[in-house]
């Protein structure tokens, strides 16, 4: 351990203590305070912030997440900056709801409980938490999951499933995740490596792809392929809770048997009194399908009209989550009302 050091967070006036040898970030989900983030790795900026007083030394990263004029001129990368002194840090970016409402960080042992094919190329996977241990965290979180094999090196999935657990937290963690040749996780998920019974350590929660309980906004949900998990853990919470908070959820696939867990999105639609799902086929080619049909953006841009006092929810492929927050800005979301996850991959 190194030297530690008091880091003071404005405007919203919190303390921490923090390790030399760990980020300032780290320190953060240490301590349960959920600061902006995205990557963790000094690539996209979410966390980019201002140093008002004191000194740090940067980990490596992207010139184009913190230009050197701008590093130059006291902005910094809470993900890759260690304090060398005491600091204030001006926050630029932080929802101060989210922030106060985080959970310790935590690393633990699990057990594979299931895989199963939820279409040709997704698989559910469980794991079950060992010696009977139980994890809290928000839905729409996510975990790390360390890759077996590869020391240090690990895989970020959300969880599928909520964290009540009787107020306990949950035994379980659900995730639904996409095969890619290649992939050096979702690879191991072929049904000839990972197998029911095998150890995988996770370490988290992770994420702001949280409900503002507070808003009264309308919630609108964008998603497709395996951007569906964090949707249904936010979907699956507001039913715990017997929310009557109008939402949609607009789910995008190629072909109608890329859909899964119809049943259970009806049963939702049955239970929220103000939700609807809408189901999209990119690839319909006339084969009977009665729903929508054409890229997710476009079928949200042909049923929706001014979207000014909307909560927007975005999770799936890079792509589709730049064309929906293009199509939401237009229609009037505020920036800060856009939340959103995108599903990358590190496949060879």
């Amino acid at each position: 351990m190194g030297e530690r050091h008091t880091v003071r967070l404005e405007p919203v006036g919190i303390e921490m203590e923090v390790d030399e040898d760990e980020t300032i970030l780290d320190a953060a989900f240490r301590q349960g305070l959920m600061l902006m983030h995205g990557c963790k790795e000094g690539q996209c900026a979410a966390c980019r912030s201002f140093l008002l007083d004191g000194e740090v030394d940067l980990d490596r990263y992207s010139t184009f997440a913190l230009p050197d004029y701008e590093e130059q001129e006291g902005y910094t990368l809470l993900c890759r900056a260690h304090a060398l002194t005491d600091l204030e840090v001006e926050l630029m970016n932080y929802d101060e709801e989210v922030l106060r409402s985080g959970v310790p960080l935590r690393t633990l042992r699990t057990e594979i409980a299931a895989i199963e094919s939820l279409t040709h190329d997704i698989r559910r996977l469980v794991l079950r938490l060992s010696d009977g241990e139980r994890m809290k965290f928000h839905a729409g979180q996510y975990v790390d999951i360390a890759i077996p094999g590869h020391e240090g090196q690990t895989r970020s999935f959300s969880m599928a499933n909520t964290g009540s657990g009787e107020g306990e937290g949950a035994s379980e963690l659900e995730f639904m995740i996409k095969l890619y040749p290649g992939g050096h996780f979702s690879g191991l998920l072929d049904g000839e490596h990972l197998k029911v019974g095998d150890e995988l350590e996770v370490t988290g929660p992770y994420g702001v792809f949280t409900l503002r309980d507070s808003s009264p906004r309308r919630l609108v949900f964008i998603g497709g392929g395996a951007g569906m998990a964090p949707v249904l853990s936010l979907l699956r919470s507001l039913a715990e809770q017997g929310s009557t908070r109008p939402a949609t959820f607009y789910y995008g696939a190629r072909g109608e048997q890329d859909l899964f867990h119809l049943a259970e999105l009806a049963r939702l639609v049955e239970e929220l009194p103000e939700f609807l799902f809408v189901p999209a086929l990119s690839e319909a080619n006339g084969n009977g399908w009665r729903g929508e049909a054409g890229l997710i953006t476009e079928v949200v841009d042909r049923l929706e009209g001014d979207l000014s006092d909307v909560d927007a929810y975005l999770c799936g492929p890079p792509p589709m989550v730049d064309a929906a927050i293009a199509l939401l800005t237009a229609r009037g979301t505020a920036e800060s009302h856009i939340y959103f996850d995108k599903f990358t991959t590190s496949a060879d």
